[in-house]
Parts: structure tokens; C-alpha cells; sequence
């Protein structure tokens, strides 16, 4: 079934920089049954057939994440990530949000597949409220440096502020959880993901 005729269904890709919230909004929709496709899974699962142990720091996935680009093409994770999304919608699912969208390689496969199903949401909080957050997470802290170091190797290696300039819809991150769930599922509603 080809979704470019399905009118019904909707895709939301949440996209944000590290530490920016985009699981505490990826959560508020899989809480509600919407199923989610997540990039970093297509790694792990790369690296599980490799033999790469995943490391506590992310040191291993990173690396890996940047490799397996590199050496099968910047569309390696994009388009397994379709084809599973491919197969939720098969098996009748309507909404799917997309988890892990990292690089413009990947936005521009994303948006050629689903021209007007695919609504781009990017998270939003100050880079120092946001290395905060980082640092007091309890899975995986960065330290101002690491999180630095993150940001770096991500817009430049992976390419990560494409799909964030040119989200459809901003939702500002910065406030209480609940205050991010309100903004957040005021967009979901507008455009149709949730009732």
C-alpha cells in the first residue's frame, strides 16, 4: 500500500538538539498507543549484527552512527526506518511518529516518501537551560564539555540542524513538564495527530 495515496495517514518526525526533550514528547504520544519508529534502534541493531558492543557513555554508538554513514551512505538508517514504518501502516496503523531524525539527508528522503503526510516538529530550549538538563539526567550525563563536544559532532558530522531550521512547528521546551505537554499536544492537535 502506497501512503502517497492515504489521505489518513499522519507522521510526526520530532527533531531537537541533545538534551532538548524530544523523548519526554515522544513518550506523550507513545502513552497514547501511537507507535513509534526509532532511529537509533536501526544502530543498535546494526551494531548488534556487527558484533559492537553498546558502551554506558554512547562513546560505541556514536561512533558507529558516524561509520556505517560514512561507509553504506547517509541513508543507511532512513531507509530501514521506512520500511518499518511502511510495515506499522500495513498493518493498519494511521499515526506513526518518528523517532531520530538526525541528518538533511535523512529530512529530504523523509519528505520525498511523505510529501504532505509528514509534519516536522523540533523541540526548543535555551543551550544553557538545555546543557543543564544534561548534565542532571540520570541516563548518560554530559558534562558542559561532553554535551559541547555533542552538539559539535553532531550539526557538523551528522548534519543535525537541517531537519531543525526548517521544522514545520517549534514548541518551546523550556518550562515544567506539564507546561511542554500542553504546548506540545496543542501542536499535535492542530495538525490532526490527536484528538
Amino acid at each position: 500500500m502506497s501512503t502517497k495515496d492515504n489521505k489518513d495517514i499522519k507522521i510526526v518526525a520530532v527533531v531537537g538538539m541533545s538534551g532538548s526533550g524530544k523523548s519526554t514528547a515522544i513518550e506523550y504520544l507513545t502513552a497514547r498507543g501511537i507507535p513509534k519508529v526509532y532511529f537509533g534502534g536501526v544502530i543498535y541493531k546494526a551494531m548488534e549484527e556487527a558484533g559492537i558492543p553498546r558502551t554506558e557513555d554512547g562513546e560505541s554508538e556514536k561512533k558507529f552512527r558516524e561509520e556505517i554513514r560514512q561507509k553504506e551512505g547517509k541513508d543507511f538508517v532512513v531507509l530501514r526506518a521506512i520500511q518499518e514504518a511502511k510495515n506499522l501502516i500495513a498493518a493498519g496503523q494511521k499515526r506513526i511518529v518518528l523517532d531520530g531524525v538526525y541528518s538533511w539527508t535523512e529530512y529530504k528522503i523523509l519528505r520525498k516518501e511523505w510529501p504532505t503526510e509528514m509534519t516536522v516538529v523540533a523541540i526548543t530550549v535555551p543551550k544553557a537551560l538545555r546543557r543543564k538538563r544534561l548534565a542532571e539526567r540520570p541516563d548518560r550525563p554530559f558534562d558542559a564539555q561532553a554535551a559541547a563536544e555533542r552538539d559539535r559532532s553532531e550539526i557538523e558530522n551528522l548534519e543535525k540542524g537541517g531537519p531543525i531550521a526548517i521544522a514545520d512547528y517549534y514548541v518551546d521546551n523550556s518550562g515544567t513538564i506539564p507546561e511542554f505537554h500542553e504546548n506540545f499536544a496543542k501542536v499535535m492537535r492542530e495538525i490532526g495527530f490527536i484528538e
